[in-house]
């Protein structure tokens, strides 16, 4: 028999303080049954001097001291799974808003996972495609790593991320994969367009939807994550499938975090964020990665939109030190038409040399991306040399530098929202473009690939 406790001290925005309590620990459920009939449920954020901090995930409005019974489960937040998960859709609390039938689990699973030992990880070292040439191509996705994609306010990240989960496969058609969507703080209209274009195109078939509106409790804002990578977890360590975890939009994860922290009257540290940020982001992001002795993978793209566009904001400073990369969204690019709007320059996927190559992608991919990112740097050089100089003062091979970065941002990185690149499609595109420019100029390339893929 759980005992429950009436002894509430105070009540503050979301959270409860319970004094006079025995055997409760952290993260254990908790549930507020109201003298109305109404029961709640609430999540232990603090344990100190026998008193307990609850969260309560539907809010403390019309909760008073003399009019709620609050009991502890004994147990943390956890999610049922199972292989049948596939192809469903839940919202913040774990439980299915497709209206098909409930979800017979196979076992239960604490949302908060375990640690991977890192000398039992294994390294990142086979290629993803994507079917966007910007990434497949200069940034490409390795098994394992975690590549986030910073954007900011107005930018198409939600586009580029329904795009990526939709398109998404390992080359090797005989091995299971499936995405696992996590979708935090989205507008319903968001939440809608992201369900609609799953099911529109047959993607959901493949995919586990976690949908978390802005109107949600906060605290399901912080589960919804950590719901996602368990079930990740599960289909790649148990049913030996490849799974590519997205996660958008971390800025309001973190906002929530920070919602929750004022809460707790901590002290915040930069730009009122706790100090336990890095932290706590880093048990979501180390979640990916490949382990010794086990077919499956998880691989993970986090989606953040930068505040002001500022890279140094600590959401997306933060993430950087943590992740193996970064993909940058232009404003600039985005104004000019350009989808997807992604600046390769200051992009990286610090692991893409791991995953391309013969009998990857193709053997000359290594050597046609570096002359892409040196003919693209001399161009956009180039053209601010010519705002300042003029035209006249440019050479006839400055000349063809500014002709190849207009012809790469409109050949190479446009593509349409249902344009599908195979990575033969996009070194293809590639070689087409450096044909604008003369073979001399080609001082990154193999001499052997010139002969063999460059056409003028």
């Amino acid at each position: 028999m759980l005992k429950e406790y009436l002894n509430i001290r105070d009540i503050i925005g979301p959270l409860i303080l319970l004094q006079e309590v025995e055997g409760v620990a952290y993260g254990e459920l908790a549930e507020i049954k109201l003298s109305s009939g109404e029961v709640r449920r609430g999540r232990v954020l603090e344990i100190a001097d026998r008193r307990a901090l609850v969260q309560v995930f539907e809010g403390t409005r019309g909760i008073a001291r003399d009019n709620a019974r609050i009991k502890f489960l004994g147990k943390g937040m956890e999610i049922g799974v199972s292989p049948d998960i596939i192809g469903r859709i839940f919202n913040g609390a774990g439980k299915p808003i497709d209206g098909g039938t409930p979800v017979i689990p196979v076992k239960y699973l604490n949302i908060n996972g375990n640690p991977i030992n890192p000398c039992a990880r294994d390294y990142p070292k086979e290629f993803i495609q994507t079917g966007i040439s910007s990434i497949d191509g200069m940034n490409s996705l390795a098994r394992g790593q975690k590549l986030p994609v910073f954007s900011g306010a107005g930018l198409p990240h939600a586009k580029i991320a329904a795009q990526i989960a939709r398109q998404a496969r390992v080359l090797q058609s005989d091995e299971k994969f499936a995405v696992v969507f996590a979708a935090m703080g989205v507008t319903f209209e968001e939440a809608n367009y992201f369900i609609t274009d799953f099911k529109r195109t047959g993607a959901i078939e493949r995919a586990v939807l976690f949908i978390n509106l802005a109107d949600d409790p906060t605290i399901e804002r912080i589960a919804v994550p950590r719901m996602a990578l368990t079930v990740a977890e599960y289909l790649a360590y148990e049913e030996d499938a490849h799974i590519l975890v997205i996660l958008t939009d971390m800025t309001n994860y973190c906002e929530a975090l920070r919602e929750i922290s004022a809460g707790r009257k901590e002290v915040p540290a930069r730009r009122g964020y706790p100090g336990y940020l890095y932290t706590d982001l880093a048990t979501i992001y180390e979640r990916a990665g490949r382990i010794k002795g086990k077919k499956g993978s998880i691989t993970q793209i986090p989606i953040l939109t930068m505040p002001e566009d500022d890279k140094t904001h600590p959401i997306p400073d933060l993430t950087g030190y943590i992740t193996e990369g970064q993909l940058i969204l232009s404003r600039l690019l985005h104004m000019q038409g350009i989808y997807p709007p992604i600046d390769v320059l200051p992009s990286l996927s610090r692991l893409k040399d791991k995953g391309i190559g013969k009998d990857k992608t193709r053997e000359d991919h290594a050597d046609v991306v570096n002359q892409l990112y040196a003919a693209y740097a001399r161009g956009k050089n180039v053209k601010e040399l010519a705002v300042v100089l003029g035209e006249s003062a440019l050479t006839p091979t400055d000349v063809q530098y500014i002709k190849f970065s207009d012809l790469f941002e409109k050949v190479f990185l446009f593509q349409g929202e249902e344009e599908n690149r195979t990575i033969e499609d996009t070194l293809n595109l590639g070689w087409k473009i450096l044909g604008f420019l003369p073979k001399t100029e080609l001082k990154r390339i193999k001499p052997v690939y010139i002969e063999r893929y460059y056409k003028t």
